[in-house]
């Protein structure tokens, strides 16, 4: 059991069941899955970049990631139904907790400047986004390996009704909030 599965069967969760005085443990809210996803427009050029992508995707959450595929064509950007143009790994489990566990207490920190992540990325149904700019704060990428610097977008699935759960069972789960505003 990680440390942040932990940290939610003995902390977190009787804290929201007393916070938001729930009849029942079941409607108490926790983590459902956490979704990486990279976006890749040189992919529609040279598909080979997806492999490098994929390995550090792979690397990072510890699990094969899946090339994902353009949903309709955009002519403007060159872009056909069906081709690939970015990779995703869907975390579930004992998987997801650790990689939240490195993302708040090792990655994020790594951020230069970093002064928390924004309290206001919710999306009203209790899932929390969050993008960063670069692969390079996880410790498992080398940088000399590296051919780009790309970003990702990381989310955060819940069980939870509203916002205000949410953002509680994160901050309870150790999620290093800004107290005003967040990274930029």
């Amino acid at each position: 059991m990680s440390r942040l599965s932990e940290k939610y069967i003995k902390e977190a969760a009787p804290a929201l069941m007393k916070r938001f005085s729930y009849k029942s443990p079941m409607q108490i809210p926790k983590l459902d899955k956490i979704v990486v996803n990279v976006g890749c427009s040189e992919a529609r050029e040279n598909p080979k970049v997806l492999d490098a992508v994929c390995a550090d995707l792979g690397l990072i959450t510890g699990q094969k990631a899946v090339v994902t595929l353009a949903q309709k064509s955009v002519a403007n950007f060159k872009l056909r139904k069906g081709m690939p143009i970015g990779a995703k790994v869907t975390l579930r489990g004992e998987r997801m907790y650790e990689f939240l566990d490195r993302l708040f207490n090792v990655a994020l920190p790594r951020v230069r400047d970093f002064r928390g992540i924004s309290a206001d990325a919710f999306d009203g149904r209790g899932n929390y986004s969050l993008g960063l700019k670069e692969q390079l704060i996880f410790p498992e990428i080398e940088f000399d390996k590296v051919d780009k610097i790309r970003g990702m977008n990381i989310v955060v699935c819940t069980t939870a009704a509203t916002d205000e759960e949410a953002r509680e069972l994160l901050s309870l789960m150790g999620a290093p909030f800004a107290t005003n505003g967040g990274t930029k």
